[in-house]
Formats: C-alpha cells, structure tokens, sequence
C-alpha cells in the first residue's frame, strides 16, 4: 500500500492555501485529487505565487478535483424514516478500488458516514454494521469486516479514517465486535479462524512497545502503572497539527503550555472523542488537553473483548497454549478494569490519570463499557445505572458527559454510539426500563428532527429538542451513518 502523503508533497501550497482560509472547511483540501503530477502543480505554483494579482482559489480550482468532497442527500419527496435510511444505505455506498488523493484503496465497497465525510471510518463502522444487520444487508457487514482485516493486513491497523493523513493513529478498536456481530448475524463458526491472524496484527499494534515498558511509564499505547500492571492509552505517531484541521490546531496552539500539544490532540481523536473537557487538565480549555496522560475505561474494556475473541479464535485453530495465554491476559485485564477505572467514591467507572495516580474527575458516558461487556458486578451495574438515569439521561437522549463545554462530546449533546452501548448496558443488567427509556427518548429525538428536517444528523441536542446541535470545529452533519444504523437496531429491539 503507498502511504506517500501528497500533502507533504504540496506542502507549501497546503500552508497557504490552510491559513487563507479559502474554504469554509479544512477537510476540503485535504481531500481533494490532484489533476496533474504533484511535482508539476508545485512547479507552476512556485513559478506563479508572487506574480501580481495571483488567486489562489482559482489556481487550486484549476488543479484540483473536489467531487465527492461534500455529500448532502436532499429529496423532495419525505419517505417514511425508515425507508428513507433504506435509500440512504445505497447513497452513501462507496468503492475504492484504487488510490485518488489522500484516499486508501480499499477492496470492497463500503458504508461513509455522510455530509463532510466521504471516506470509511473505523468506529462508525461497527454501528453502520448494527443496521445493516437490521436491514438484512449480510453482504456489506462482510465488506467492512473484508475492508477491516485488509487494513489491519497491510497498513497494521484500521486507520481512524481511510485516508493517508490518518496513518498515524487508529479509533476504538472495534474489530472484534464487528465479528462478534457478523457471527451472531451469520452462525458462520469459521469467521473465528479465518480472521484468527488479523485479530492478533490489531493486539500487536496496541501492545507494542510492552515489553520495554518500566513501571510508571508509557510507550505508544501501552502504559504501566507505578504497580507495574498493563493499561493501554489512545495515542498518535505524529506531534504536528492535523491537516484536516490545520489552522484550527495552529490556533489553538497558542497560549498551551505542553510541548506535545498537537500529539495530544491527535490521541484525542483516536478515541473518537474529537474533543470533549474528558481531556482538559482544567476540564474547560483546549489548551489544556492531556490525553497522553489518561488510560481510558473504554479502550481497556475493547481490548479485553479482543484479548477474549484471541482465546476464542486460538481454540478455533486448535492452539491451546495461545488459548490460555489470552483467557489469561483477558482475565488480568478484567481485573485491571475494576482496579483501575472503578471510583468507589462516586460509584461510577472513570478514566484514571497516569501522572496523578488517581481518577480523572470527567463524568463520562464512557462509563457504560463494562456493562455493555457484562464486566461489572451487580452492585456496581446498580450504581452506574442510577448515576446514568439521575445525570445522563435527558428527554433526547443520554448525553456523553455532565459539563458543558461548547465542545462537541460534551453536554448537551447525544451521540447515537452511546444510545446502542446504554440500551445494550441496561439490558445486560435487567434495567429493562430504563434501557426502554433509553431507546424512546433518543429515537423519539431522531423522528422530531427528520419530521423538521428531512434529515438523519450526526448528533443530537439531549436537552433542547427544538434545536439542532452544535459544538465542534464543523457544522453538524446530515447522512448519517451510525444515526441510521443505531436508529435502526433499536427500533427493532
């Protein structure tokens, strides 16, 4: 796979073109397709810059094809909801069987979220995949587990997006969920042993690094604590602002004290949390953003999942001393994740501060993880189930943490991700009116703002009903894939 960054080619016209603001949103360059050999674009570039009158718009107009860079699906007619997102699942599929621009090649088709985002994303994927199994479409679930492995084969890992600038850094690690969910969708026991040797790429990605680690210490994604025991953190390669949000990094830089500040807000996007007070050393200012710092309650419980599919797939082979090696690391890490992430105080799963040696204050809905994967206790479950209807749950939906920061994964926001993970959580536990309540107040959001707009949103407002939401470094988004696919599986729950 060639994982040359033509924006590390263009580099030059990139920065100017970045800091001069000539699109309304950063993405656009990042993902457009030169029509001409990068070397003869930069030429005339060099050539033209300082000539009089010289419009850089038009000379970037001229050179670069932007197709496909904004995808907003507008009808006339207002269907159903639900036939509408049967229409959507075809108008947001893509294919990229060869490289153009910054876009991976991929082998199968695939799902895009929509609006802005017009690539394959690795989290979205696994709830796209939630209703496409509600919409009986077995086949492309099977293309994103294809397009998943393909990655994970060839580059080491699923990139956060399918684009060369996200070479650096990965999202949650879904991959052994999406099996999981395709296994339960098909009864097909060789799933297990065919993608045996890219769940173990994906676990070696994450722990690399582990066996140099000391204690109190980090490298990459692998952390051990001053106990010496393992956790994993969310981590970016690169220490350098984002090209898809170049001046908006370069921006926000000034005034932040840490000389890693970039790689901090890059590790924050692993997460998929791009960005949320969870992060912020003050919990209130960008500026302050410590990632680095925070092992996380929701990447430990993926991880366990994947150390648990590993023993699953190893028996599949017949490997018994690779079986045991992994039921042990899962159940360490099983272990771990009460250790570490339970706050006996407040009764709730919190991240825990590497630095500090004590939880981070965050109140956060990533706190469902251990009872989406059945890993807390009753009483425990009791707890964060009452901590979520008393503080997280609003007449639109569960919002992902309690502070209002004017960012996007915080208050008042609802994310359809954690819709799934709360009803699911519930469920687990026999919460069964809550997880209900869950579902109607969410789903009922959903249906207002399609019955207003004609349109499916990335995220919604949980407080104000009436309004649409907002936050973050771009306007909200229509399409939309893991709203579509949530929505569903719900509705059929």
């Amino acid at each position: 796979m060639n994982k040359q960054l033509f924006i590390n080619e263009i580099q030059a016209l990139f920065d100017e073109v970045q800091r001069s603001r000539i699109f309304e949103d950063q993405k656009m360059m990042t993902d457009a397709v030169p029509l001409l050999p990068v070397s003869e674009i930069n030429a005339e570039y060099e050539k033209m810059k300082h000539s009089e009158g010289f419009d850089l718009k038009g000379f970037v107009m001229k050179h670069f094809d932007f197709l496909g860079a904004r995808v907003s699906i507008q009808r006339d007619d207002r269907l159903p909801i639900g036939e509408h997102i049967e229409k959507l699942w075809d108008e947001l599929t893509r294919d990229a069987y060869e490289e153009k621009g910054t876009l991976l090649k991929l082998p199968k088709p695939y799902i895009v979220p929509g609006g802005r985002f017009n690539e394959f994303f690795y989290w979205d994927s696994y709830f796209i995949m939630l209703g496409l199994q509600a919409s009986g479409r077995t086949g492309m679930m099977e293309n994103i587990v294809e397009n998943c492995s393909y990655l994970i084969q060839n580059v080491g890992f699923v990139p956060n997006a399918s684009r060369t600038h996200f070479l650096s850094r990965s999202q949650p690690p879904y991959f052994s969920l999406m099996l999981e969910l395709l296994f339960e969708t098909t009864g097909d026991e060789e799933i297990y042993k065919k993608y045996h040797d890219t769940l173990e790429k994906e676990y070696a990605f994450w722990m690399k690094g582990e066996e140099r680690l000391e204690n109190d210490s980090a490298i990459k994604r692998v952390v051990k604590t001053e106990n010496g025991n393992l956790l994993n953190r969310y981590y970016d390669a690169e220490n350098a602002p984002r090209p898809e949000s170049y001046l908006i990094d370069i921006e926000d830089h000034e005034g932040a004290l840490n000389e890693e500040f970039y790689r901090n807000i890059r590790s924050a996007c692993e997460s998929g949390w791009d960005f949320s007070s969870r992060w912020f050393a003050d919990g209130e200012h960008i500026q302050t953003i410590e990632t680095l710092n925070i092992a996380e309650v929701d990447l430990n419980c993926l991880l366990w999942h994947l150390e648990q599919s590993l023993a699953k797939s190893s028996a599949s082979h017949g490997l018994a001393e690779k079986e045991y090696y992994f039921m042990e690391r899962a159940a360490v890490r099983r272990q771990m994740i009460n250790t570490y992430f339970w706050d006996e105080n407040t009764r709730f799963y919190k991240d825990y501060h590497l630095k500090k040696h004590i939880h981070t204050p965050s109140e956060h809905i990533a706190a469902l993880y251990p009872l989406f994967l059945k890993l807390a206790d009753p009483k425990q479950a009791e707890s964060v189930a009452r901590n979520i209807a008393e503080k997280f749950l609003y007449k639109g939906g569960l919002v992902t943490t309690t502070k209002k920061s004017g960012q996007q994964w915080d208050l008042p926001n609802a994310w359809a991700p954690y819709q799934w993970l709360g009803f699911k959580a519930m469920k687990n536990y026999g919460f069964n009116e809550l997880a209900e309540q869950i579902k109607n107040n969410w789903c009922g959001n959903v249906e207002r703002v399609y019955g207003n707009t004609g349109k499916l949103m990335e995220k919604y407002n949980a407080l104000d009903t009436e309004t649409i939401a907002g936050g973050g470094e771009y306007p909200n988004q229509d399409g939309f894939g893991w709203t579509n696919g949530v929505y569903l599986k719900l509705k059929q729950n």
